[in-house]
């Protein structure tokens, strides 16, 4: 089961405010320890929204908007993607972040058999052909 860890922005990290070398020390422990249970596919953190975009959907109409944006509990600041077993493995990991506040959220991600029938055989392929492109132009 994979599950992306959504890791919520806070005042300072909207604010550009850079992580402490200890705090990046402990990030890095706790990313060493998911690398070694073979568990951790990605990660990474995240600009301020002051240097994001949002591109808005309207018919045929596209809108770009330049950040920052309002509601700092609602913008992301980094995340995790990581492969386990279960939710309650899920849980378990993300309770030993080395966070001292805020808060993580958890959510799962689809699988092919999620989609049921709309997604067809030849939508499975195609799928399978694109995700095999990736893995050969990062060099996996």
């Amino acid at each position: 089961m994979r599950f992306m860890v959504l890791v919520k922005a806070s005042e300072e990290t909207e604010a550009g405010v850079m992580p402490a070398e200890a705090d990046l020390a402990a990030m890095g422990r706790y990313n060493e320890e998911l690398v070694k249970a073979g568990v951790l596919l990605a990660g990474e953190g995240l600009h301020p929204s002051s240097n994001g975009l949002r591109i808005a959907f309207d018919g045929d109409q596209r809108t770009v908007i330049d950040g920052p944006f309002a509601e700092t509990k609602e913008l992301l600041a980094g995340f995790w993607l990581l492969e386990v077993g279960s939710r309650e493995e899920i849980i378990e990991w993300v309770k030993r972040a080395p966070m001292e506040s805020g808060e993580l959220e958890i959510r799962q991600v689809f699988t092919e058999e999620d989609f049921g029938d709309a997604f067809t055989p030849e939508l499975r392929e195609q799928e399978a052909r694109l995700r095999a492109q990736v893995e050969e132009q990062q060099g996996s």
